[in-house]
């Protein structure tokens, strides 16, 4: 039905499309981004395989939501993978991850808290205008099983 068809002319700005044509819509939006991390740790008070010293492959997913740019970019998700690796990662991947966060059991539903709250201060900090914030952050311990936290229930009590 369709052929395929190479690009004769490029569009070029301010010629085929205007600077005040970039930015499409006022509209919030959410954009997202998965990493991995490999870590080990134990779960105190419980019973059950997970006491013992293992690890996972986790994966996280971020929700972040704002308001375009004059561009009609909200965030760049080189921007968000920046925040990732030098604000979270390194205290995750390939570490024990028992002694490196704040003293807590290291279950999915406390580090899902943890995570969130780290990329809600690094936004905060970066503060570029667009009003960016963390709708939901989502981290897989298995390929099956993931604890979830959404910013309304983090803004309630």
């Amino acid at each position: 039905m369709y052929g395929f068809k190479i690009v004769e002319n490029l569009q070029k700005i301010d010629k085929d499309i205007q600077r005040d044509q970039l930015k499409y819509h006022n509209k919030r939006v959410l954009v997202s981004k998965e990493f991995t991390f490999d870590a080990a740790h134990h779960l105190h008070c419980y019973e059950g395989k997970c006491k013992n010293l293992h690890g996972h492959t986790y994966k996280v997913i971020f929700g972040i939501s704002g308001f375009v740019d004059d561009t009609g970019l909200m965030m760049d998700f080189g921007d968000i993978k920046e925040i990732w690796k030098n604000e979270i990662e390194v205290y995750l991947d390939h570490r024990y991850i028992n002694e490196m966060l704040p003293p807590m059991n290291t279950t999915a539903e406390n580090m899902v808290v943890w995570i969130y709250e780290k990329m809600a201060e690094a936004l905060e900090k970066r503060n570029s205008g667009q009003k960016e914030r963390v709708e939901f952050v989502r981290l897989f311990e298995t390929p099956t099983s993931y604890a979830e936290v959404k910013r309304e229930w983090m803004e309630v009590e």
